[in-house]
């Protein structure tokens, strides 16, 4: 196994874009409502599968047709599904997305088994055998602790793992960087979104964001996304921004787990930064393009395709702190 995606296992509900939301006892049609994976760790894991790489998950699903359905899928994709935990007291985590052509999406979520994920569902041995941990979703699972993902992401340290943090913040928390500062010590690679990255430090420009997340943890390398706005990235000596890559946005579900998994793949690869963007931002454009958070994620062939014909704004910069 090279990479460990760690995290939330979610069935999304997904209806084709509506024109608008239905009014209370109204019934609006739409083209097709599908079931599709997804969830931070799936939505790496099938991306970074897509890439070539040998990919485990590690996470909790129900005993239930859902949690049949997302494991059939990640192991269609080639990703490794051995260890995924099952709970026989609470059902596969949902979310029903609604996707209308004029606004926002709108979630409506369940937690289900991620609820009671935790580090007993881990299996160490089977996690020091890989060359990076990916964790995803952390702050939308309740009983992985701010002592347990630091226990992970030492051990990951410790056993030679290259370690990846992915956050999902709920919008009620404040100063949210106290309940990872410690995890960040162990952090190689921090890639919160810009609403996340708001969140953890209180601050709003992404420079002003990521440098402030560095004081944890000089060694790191923040990666903030920007949705349309592309990604910003920052080392004690580095400065770098990309733009994203023109393409139809239908649905930006699963975009920046497939960013993720770009990055991933040039760090593996020991790419230069540069590259690491280009791919990460193909990663990302991919995704976007359909309904479903992998349904149009690109292989490696494709996505070398598409950075040779199109072009993105790329500056990296030396810049110490």
């Amino acid at each position: 196994i090279e990479v460990v995606c760690l995290g939330i296992l979610v069935v999304d509900i997904l209806c084709s874009p509506i024109d608008k939301v239905p009014e209370p006892g109204e019934l609006i049609s739409t083209d097709e409502i599908s079931l599709s994976g997804g969830g931070h760790a799936h939505n790496a894991a099938v991306s970074l599968a897509r890439l070539g790489l040998k990919v485990g998950a590690l996470g909790k699903v129900g005993h239930d047709h859902f949690g049949n359905f997302l494991k059939e899928d990640l192991s269609r994709e080639g990703v490794d599904i051995s260890k995924i935990a099952v709970s026989h007291k609470l059902g596969t985590s949902k979310t029903m997305i609604i996707l209308t052509h004029s606004e926002d999406r709108r979630f409506i979520h369940t937690l289900g088994a991620n609820a009671n994920f935790n580090i007993d569902d881990v299996d160490f041995n089977y996690l020091s055998q890989g060359k990076v941990l990916y964790v995803g979703g952390y702050g939308v699972l309740p009983e992985l602790e701010e002592d347990s993902l630091t226990k992970l992401l030492k051990f990951a340290k410790l056993h030679g793992l290259i370690t990846v943090l992915d956050v999902v913040i709920p919008h009620t928390e404040v100063r949210w960087i106290n309940k990872c500062k410690r995890a960040l010590k162990f952090t190689d690679f921090f890639l919160p979104n810009s609403d996340e990255a708001r969140l953890i430090t209180g601050r709003v420009g992404p420079r002003e964001q990521a440098e402030e997340m560095l004081r944890h943890n000089y060694e790191m390398t923040v990666v903030i996304t920007m949705g349309k706005e592309g990604s910003f990235v920052r080392t004690k000596d580095k400065i770098a921004r990309a733009s994203t890559y023109e393409v139809e946005v239908v649905d930006p579900s699963g975009g920046g787990d497939a960013f993720s998994a770009g990055f991933i793949f040039g760090v593996i690869n020991g790419w230069e930064l540069e590259e690491t963007l280009k791919l990460a931002s193909a990663m990302g454009a991919s995704a976007v393009r359909e309904v479903g958070t992998t349904t149009g994620v690109f292989t490696r062939s494709e996505a070398e395709q598409f950075i040779k014909n199109n072009e993105i704004e790329l500056e990296v910069k030396r810049g110490s702190l």
